[in-house]
């Protein structure tokens, strides 16, 4: 990880002693087109300005939400936010993948079509520590009516957590390879309904496509464009289960441009048509 970023992530997370306002996003309704959405649990932390979301409040539906300096949204595995990014804000995002942790710092100027600062780091997490129960115990949490004072002592065990991880790459010896394997796996979790592919990876990660190829047969013992089908995959079988949405929007929804060809690669994948698997889902 860059020292600049480390140390400063590490200061962000040391700073933050409380929260004024935590939100908890669900995933029972149908997400909007574009809202973000991932099978791991993330926190998003506001440092500045006015971070407008959506997201599903439970029993109350979609709702709109204005987050400020010192709030945090929790995002359960698979439940969904949709930033509106017409504000000007800056905004820390922790993600907790199985085997690695993530860090994406974006900063937005008001009425700007584009981001000035987006950082984005990964480092290997520890296994077998207590990271597992505190989601665990967070992720039931958001289900609850009663949330506090849990919500926030929970939370500051999570940031516990992360700052010591962020310590351990100064102490010990790193295999960068794993961290930039594990880093574009977080990637494409995060864009794989975009129109990714290996040159603008590559590009991505200030790598050859050759480089990411091979990054890919040796850490992963699979090919690339492999591992971004079974993402995508993965996700459409996710949206059949839990959403009524017509096959072009699952298909668009998962980085498939033409439902014809979405629906062949499913049912090469799982043996099953798009339809069938929702009928027997």
């Amino acid at each position: 990880m860059d020292n600049v970023f480390f140390n400063l992530i590490d200061s962000i997370l040391t700073e933050r002693e409380s929260f004024n306002r935590i939100w908890f996003a669900g995933g029972k309704t149908q997400p909007p087109q574009f809202s973000y959405q991932v099978n791991f649990p993330r926190l998003e932390l506001v440092l500045k300005g006015e971070y407008v979301n959506q997201l599903d409040d439970g029993d109350n539906g979609i709702c709109q939400i204005s987050l400020m300096a010192g709030d945090a949204i929790y995002i359960p595995p698979n439940s969904w936010n949709q930033p509106s990014w017409n504000t000007e804000c800056s905004v820390l995002s922790l993600l907790f993948g199985k085997r690695q942790l993530g860090f994406s710092l974006v900063s937005k100027t008001k009425d700007s079509p584009k981001f000035y600062d987006v950082q984005k780091h990964s480092i290997q997490a520890w296994t077998g520590h207590a990271i597992d129960p505190i989601l665990t115990a967070l992720n039931m949490l958001a289900t609850e009516p009663q949330q506090q004072p849990m919500d926030e002592h929970l939370l500051q065990a999570l940031l516990s957590y992360t700052r010591n991880m962020l310590h351990v790459p100064l102490h010990q010896s790193k295999n960068r390879t794993e961290d930039l394997y594990q880093g574009i796996c977080i990637y494409i979790q995060e864009n794989f309904h975009r129109a990714i592919s290996r040159d603008t990876i590559a590009n991505r990660f200030n790598i050859t496509p050759n480089h990411l190829s091979r990054l890919f047969r040796q850490q992963g013992h699979m090919r690339l464009a492999d591992y971004i089908c079974w993402v995508r995959i993965e996700r459409a079988k996710f949206m059949l289960r839990q959403y009524p949405f017509r096959l072009t929007e699952v298909a668009s929804r998962c980085g498939f441009i033409d439902v014809n060809y979405f629906c062949r690669v499913f049912k090469n994948k799982t043996g099953r048509t798009p339809s069938e698997y929702r009928a027997v889902a």
